[in-house]
């Protein structure tokens, strides 16, 4: 009878050559991290192992064994240096074979500065992961070859092997609840000091920000609505009045996609809001002296603001989400805008739309908790609310239901109901019928917050909204 094969099964030696090819690895970036472990005494090692990186990370059986007695080192609270690193493995019997005290002394003086280290450890880690996943895969196809075993059993076997791999892969983001709590404290002590204040990222819209105290870090706000209704301009308002915030509060940094219109139409419309200058008839007519003044002085207001705008079309979430974070690492950005969802480039075409808007939509909400900043995503709705003659509601989006799911506000734009608009145009201190178009922003969804319809104008002329007068306010529902 063939002995039972063993309960407990390990994993392939991932270093070792397959089919006669040098696995994955980067020895500089294995290099970089070991110098950096050297220069700082310890602390890129406490990083690594925070991250989880062990010895089996490093390709080199030299950088394994230096990895170790780092280790060692540091659980008896000796400090890390070229002297204690080289005693330590002398003791262990592997100086030599790591290449004595000349190579330990040689990774000491390979970079000048930590500053890199947790690059290098993630092209470690990958490569480190790659070489898992061909061992892995090679094994798998010789045990089916082989066929020893039967079919459930080696299912298993392959299922658990690779489920091991993803989860030494993820970092552990559990933390206890004692953190979570203080962090709850330290909001509810805000809002304590200053019980009016939006705690996020002030809209310039009072009603709004009373409903969801301003736009709040790791959120995704979606602004939906059809064609022409106002999406461009009511975004373009919220990064103005975080541009320009009131109560001496620093600028915020803000990274604008705009997948439709140009930097320089955008750049325009925010100038003539600004200065409250009419958009149509700037482009018609020669400017008087006033309005010129006015543009220059908003001109002077808008230099050195930090608003980062990139104004190229055809773009995928991939490349969005990769620009966001080179922008981040440069300097921490307070809000991202995206002009507008739609316009996003599947990463698969063959896939249905649907589907190719929902992966768009997954990630936008993903991009908002990695930068721990609001992301605004405009959004189009389709025609179903104009052609039933109804206000739009959610499952108007256009494309895909999932921005609904993935969405923490959602906001919807439509013309104002009829009740509204006689009563703006009865009102002769509101020009309702002067230009300014009434609008209903309707907050449909609010993860942490009440629902209502806000009653807004919207000039065109100015691209602005604007708040009418208070009598018109809607009521607490």
């Amino acid at each position: 009878m063939a002995e039972r094969p063993s309960q407990k099964r390990r994993l392939p030696d991932p270093n070792v050559p397959v089919e006669g090819r040098v696995p994955p690895h980067n020895l500089d970036a294995e290099r970089g991290l070991m110098a950096s472990i050297l220069i700082d005494g310890g602390d890129t090692l406490q990083v690594c192992l925070q991250e989880r990186i062990s010895a089996e990370h490093f390709f080199s059986p030299a950088h394994q064994d230096i990895f170790r007695a780092a280790v060692t080192l540091s659980q008896r609270n000796v400090g890390i240096d070229e002297i204690t690193l080289a005693e330590e493995l002398r003791a262990g019997g592997r100086l030599e074979s790591v290449g004595g005290p000349a190579y330990i002394n040689e990774l000491s003086s390979l970079v000048a500065t930590t500053a890199n280290a947790r690059h290098w450890m993630v092209i470690v880690r990958e490569k480190y992961f790659l070489r898992q996943l061909i061992a892995t895969s090679t094994a798998t196809v010789e045990k089916a070859h082989a066929h020893a075993e039967g079919i459930d059993r080696l299912l298993e076997d392959v299922e658990q092997a690779f489920f091991r791999i993803s989860e030494s892969r993820i970092a552990d983001s559990v933390q206890p609840v004692d953190k979570s709590v203080g962090d709850a404290m330290e909001l509810v002590g805000r809002i304590m000091s200053d019980r009016n204040a939006a705690q996020g990222l002030r809209t310039g819209f009072d009603k709004l920000d009373e409903l969801t105290f301003g736009f709040q870090p790791g959120q995704m706000v979606v602004v939906a609505a059809r064609p022409g209704m106002g999406k461009t301009s009511i975004a373009l308002n919220f990064i103005e009045a975080a541009l320009f915030p009131k109560g001496g509060n620093p600028p915020a940094r803000i990274l604008l996609f705009s997948l439709e219109m140009p930097s320089r139409e955008l750049a325009l419309r925010l100038l003539c809001s600004r200065a409250r200058v009419n958009l149509t008839k700037l482009r018609s007519a020669y400017p008087d002296p006033q309005a010129q003044r006015d543009l220059a002085e908003a001109a002077m207001e808008y230099k050195g603001r930090p608003l980062l705008i990139d104004d190229n079309g055809g773009q995928n979430i991939l490349e969005i989400r990769a620009k966001c974070r080179r922008a981040h690492a440069r300097q921490p950005l307070d809000m991202i805008v995206i002009d507008y969802i739609q316009l996003i480039n599947g990463l698969d075409p063959s896939l249905p739309r649907e589907q190719q808007i929902a992966e768009v939509s997954r990630s936008i909400k993903a991009m908002a908790k990695e930068f721990d900043v609001p992301v605004v995503a405009l959004a189009q709705l389709n025609r179903k609310s104009e052609d039933e003659g109804r206000q739009p509601r959610m499952s108007d989006l256009r494309e895909s239901g999932s921005i609904e799911q993935d969405a923490d506000i959602v906001l919807l734009i439509s013309r104002a109901s009829a009740a509204d608009r006689k009563s703006l145009e009865a009102d002769q201190e509101v020009p309702g019928s002067n230009g300014m178009l009434p609008r209903e922003l309707i907050v449909a969804k609010n993860r942490n917050g009440p629902t209502d319809d806000i009653l807004l104008l919207f000039n065109p002329s100015l691209t602005r909204f604007e708040t009418p007068a208070p009598g018109h306010a809607h009521p607490p529902q």
